[in-house]
Order: C-alpha cells, then structure tokens, then sequence
C-alpha cells in the first residue's frame, strides 16, 4: 500500500470511493467535489493498492466567526472490501504525523470507538451544529473554552440541501396462502 497527495488524476478514483464506502449516499461524493471545485480542502491523502484508490482522509478549516480555530477531519473512507484490515488506521496514523495537521486542532464527526484509539475526546465545547448534544463529535488538541459554534465550509450545508436520497424499494409481499401440490 502506497499513501499520496491527492492528484487531479485521483480525484475520480476517490470520488468512485465514497460512493463505494458510503452506499445509498451521494453526500461524501458530492461534498469533496464541491470542496474541489473551490479549492477548500486543505490537506487530503489516498492510500494506494495496484493501481487503486483504496482509502481517502481530507482536512477542511474549521472556523470561529470569521477567524481560522482547527481543522475538520472530513470525510474519511475505505473501500468496502478493505475495511476492518487497518487500511484507515494506517491512513489516518500517516495523516496525523504530516507536519500541517500534527499542531493542528482537529475535529471529526464519527465513531467514538475509532477516533479515540487516536487521541480525540469526546468534545463538549465547541458545538458542532451537525450533532444532537454534540453526540459523536470529538477533537484531538482543543483548548477551546467558551462556548461558541464551530462554523465549516459552506459546501457542507449546501451539498447536504442538494443531496436527494434515493427511494427506498421493497419487495412485494409473498403471496399467502397453503401451496398446492
């Protein structure tokens, strides 16, 4: 496994992706596109595995008011197929240690379980207007002790607006009844 700097060569690679490790949501996809075409994201990484986009990480600013306070860990995926082999950790240990993020506040939106194995807490203040009570958001190196809410890139709120979920399909109901013989 090889870990890179995104390319404009990639970018289609990581954007087919999200659509693998996010089914049923066009939002992870959506969003890094609309980042692209304007240049938001920051700092973002592939990892690599004969020839094939196999896990992503990007870094977007986050935002007191108007004035710079972190970075949003967002989004981080892995290939289905590659998932639960520490594929994302090494990604992310990689990404951790990369001299723009290393001093860095950060703050993700995700699973306790995961981000705690490196380092981020459970975060109480700022507030992440995408989280219930803050549910589920964590920061590594925050020293943030008024209340404030952590503002992102606007092409979080708009793609999210733009994103239609597709319908859900059932299956007919069985027939009932005895079976003939």
């Amino acid at each position: 496994m090889k870990i890179q700097k995104v390319t404009e060569e990639t970018r289609s690679k990581v954007y087919a992706l999200l659509g693998r490790a996010f089914p049923g949501s066009g939002y992870e996809a959506n969003l890094v596109q609309a980042l692209h075409a304007k240049d938001k994201i920051t700092h973002e990484w592939v990892a690599i595995h004969t020839n094939k986009v196999i896990a992503y990480v990007a870094f977007s600013l986050a935002y007191h008011g108007h004035e710079v306070c972190g970075l949003h860990l967002a989004p981080m995926a892995v290939a289905p197929d590659f998932q639960k082999q520490g594929v994302g950790s090494e990604l992310l240990h990689f990404a951790l240690r990369q001299e723009p993020i290393k001093n860095q506040t950060l703050y993700v939106l995700g699973k306790p379980g995961f981000y705690r194995r490196f380092g981020f807490e459970s975060c109480s203040q700022p507030i992440c207007p995408f989280a219930k009570n803050n549910a589920h958001f964590h920061s590594l190196r925050n020293v943030a002790s008024s209340s404030f809410t952590v503002g992102y890139e606007p092409e979080f709120k708009t793609v999210a607006k733009s994103v239609v979920k597709p319908a859900k399909t059932t299956k007919p109901a069985k027939a009932q009844g005895k079976k003939r013989r």
